[in-house]
């Protein structure tokens, strides 16, 4: 345990990117202030980079290649980990922990992944690990769900929280473009990577919802329980239905609690694009922006927005934690760990629940309607409004369910691909948002 009369906090960065640069900016530029709110400076003893030899703008005599040897040094009271990936940030984190070192994270695929891992080490170790930039950038929601919401019910928390297929959808909606033309300008500004894999298949969110449901329900989610459908098969065609009904198209994670028939509660939690009323809070969401939309029994219904990436936005989650984890260990105190305590059931996601936007080419004569309305009520799902647009070979035949099941659909899906007189299911697309569960 440091010394409580100590004046100086050492910190190891573990990564130089572009985030990494904007952390030693931040604690170089406002270095008295930090040094006021923490009551101690906080002094960067090493920076821990994978190669060596490259210009990287900060102080070379303080970068290593050994970043396991600098994140459990003896003169290292904290660690900034900014790499990412799981290994070998994990095993750095690890010993860390374990050696008392409290950790600050950006890592959304680790903590997704094997967050459970590293708690344990934080408690072994009486350390604290803080982790607010791994999810939405500067948008403070991970700390409102540990700390200011911990005495309500939380039932659900609906998010937009990539701004690259934020970026890519919006553009979408407000030009027309087809996902390829969008994807090439996206990443001709910088908001999609030279491989978006990560973003557009929903890899990306899907971490970060785990995260999100595992605070809001005490309950241990992983990566592995989300599940993940990506923006790539959004077509022009999507896009322009949902905005003749009033919608947009995001790509949304959604963390729901149930009540199961036993009486118990379980939790659901998905990434996919869905079709938005256009009166929806996130749907006027645009550009790279995020925002989450946490639904609590007490609260109510709370939006938080801002920006979700790039180096200055994370990098100031980053100190915000910093500073908090310094400000424990100059107390002697640690901040009240995670509290899975509910271990509440994960559903699996033929039992999540919402409605459906599905468009069929079909043949264009007497009966279709009656035939496709027939397929839905055998799978006991319930169409709200069907229209046809088109005549001959270019009848397309739009159903818009009820809520139901994501097996029942499913099913009925198959069961409309059998008829004869459906010649292709052309999209379905989950509608959120506008009619009770």
């Amino acid at each position: 345990m440091t010394d409580p009369e100590k004046k100086t906090l050492r910190v190891a960065l573990l990564g130089c990117g572009t985030v990494g640069r904007e952390v030693v900016r931040l604690i170089e530029s406002q270095s008295d202030d930090l040094t006021a709110r923490v009551g101690a400076e906080l002094q960067i003893a090493g920076i821990a980079v994978r190669r060596g030899g490259r210009d990287r703008g900060v102080d070379p005599a303080l970068l290593t290649t050994d970043a396991h040897g600098l994140a459990v040094r003896d003169d290292i009271d904290l660690v900034v980990e900014v790499v990412g990936g799981i290994e070998p940030a994990r095993s750095w984190l690890v010993d860390a922990l374990k050696a008392g070192k409290s950790v600050v994270s950006a890592n959304k695929a680790l903590l997704a992944e094997d967050g459970a891992t590293l708690q344990e080490a934080a408690a072994a170790g009486g350390a604290d690990l803080y982790y607010e930039a791994a999810v939405a950038g500067a948008i403070p929601i991970l700390r409102p769900l540990r700390e200011s919401l911990h005495g309500d019910r939380i039932t659900r928390i609906t998010g937009i929280v990539n701004g690259t297929t934020n970026y890519i959808l919006s553009s979408m909606d407000s030009t027309g473009a087809g996902f390829n033309e969008a994807l090439d300008e996206a990443t001709e500004l910088g908001y999609a990577e030279a491989d978006p894999t990560a973003d557009v298949e929903g890899f990306d969110a899907a971490a970060k919802a785990a995260i999100l449901a595992s605070l809001a329900f005490h309950t241990r989610v992983t990566a592995a329980d989300v599940h993940r459908e990506g923006i790539t098969e959004v077509t022009a065609a999507d896009v322009a239905s949902a905005r003749a009904m009033g919608c947009t198209v995001k790509l949304l994670c959604i963390a729901e609690r149930h009540t199961d028939a036993d009486g118990g509660e379980s939790v659901s939690v998905r990434v996919h694009p869905a079709m938005l009323p256009r009166t929806h809070p996130l749907a006027s969401v645009g550009d790279a922006f995020n925002a989450v939309f946490v639904e609590a029994d007490a609260a109510g219904q709370l939006m938080f927005y801002g920006r979700g990436a790039g180096g200055a936005p994370t990098a100031s989650a980053v100190l915000g934690d910093l500073v908090a984890v310094a400000r424990n260990r100059l107390a002697g105190a640690r901040a009240t760990p995670e509290s899975p305590y509910a271990d509440l059931r994960i559903r699996p996601m033929a039992e999540a629940r919402t409605r459906y936007h599905i468009s069929l080419d079909v043949s264009d004569k007497a009966g279709v309607l009656a035939e496709v309305a027939a397929a839905f009520a055998r799978q006991d799902v319930s169409i709200s409004t069907v229209r046809q647009e088109g005549r001959g070979d270019d009848a397309t035949l739009v159903a818009v369910t009820h809520t139901a099941t994501d097996a029942a659909l499913a099913a009925t899906v198959e069961a409309l691909r059998e008829l004869p007189i459906v010649r292709n299911v052309v999209s379905v697309m989950r509608v959120e948002g506008g009619e009770s569960k």
